[in-house]
């Protein structure tokens, strides 16, 4: 396993400034040649940027696959759905079906995650890596849909699995073996109520779920605006 990651935070004066960033570097890796796939996430901070780039009409460059952290498992068209909430931004690209990885939420649950995890493991075979992830993180402590120990146990040897959330509803995530093998894997992170959580993680709080999960990565960034960021 890689040694300790390097956590680094990156500190934004406005939640604008935090979005207009994560739009370059966002735009930067689903448009440069010869891309590598991306991993998206939901959440109210970075579905603003994906809207933006959307209006752009910025295209994928060949070849590029996109992935997500994790869904709810909801129809496909709902409101809840980060697949559903991302679609503007997945128009513009003009994705081949074959490249674009998503939860099937029309499958049973149990199936959806193994077909989730069947397709991670087709995506990243041969040694293929993810060129930039994306990952919320909640007031809670929790990032994609892994929140708490039953989860993270019951992740080990597997890409993705089936989630019962805290607020009733289930979900498929990623697990840390599919954060493991991202390059470049950022929190994107905003509003008060996540400046204990921001806190925890760069303090490697064992007892945090999101740092569980990212422990075995080599190099992380917290991008998160003034209201997230704990005082320096």
């Amino acid at each position: 396993m890689p040694a300790t990651p390097v956590l680094t935070l990156h500190r934004f004066a406005t939640r604008a400034d935090l979005q207009q960033a994560l739009e370059a570097r966002l735009q930067a890796a689903l448009t440069r040649p010869a891309p590598a796939p991306v991993m998206l996430s939901g959440g109210s901070t970075p579905i603003p940027a994906y809207e933006a780039l959307a209006r752009r009409a910025i295209r994928g460059a060949a070849g590029l696959a996109v992935l997500f952290s994790d869904d709810r498992y909801v129809p496909a068209s709902s409101d809840q759905s980060n697949y559903h909430q991302s679609r503007p931004l997945l128009d513009a690209l003009a994705l081949p079906p074959a490249q674009l990885l998503r939860v099937r939420t029309e499958l049973p649950l149990a199936q959806a995650a193994a077909a989730y995890d069947a397709g991670l493991r087709t995506l990243t075979s041969g040694g293929v890596h993810i060129g930039l992830g994306l990952l919320g993180l909640g007031a809670d402590g929790h990032t994609a849909s892994l929140f708490g120990p039953g989860d993270l146990a019951r992740a080990r040897g597997r890409y993705a699995i089936a989630v019962h959330r805290p607020d009733g509803r289930d979900a498929v995530s990623v697990t840390p073996a599919v954060l493991e093998l991202v390059e470049e894997l950022v929190f994107v992170v905003a509003g008060e109520d996540k400046r204990a959580a921001v806190a925890a993680l760069l303090g490697r709080d064992p007892a945090l779920t999101a740092w569980q999960a990212i422990s075995g990565c080599k190099a992380v960034e917290v991008w998160a605006d003034a209201a997230a960021a704990p005082a320096t």
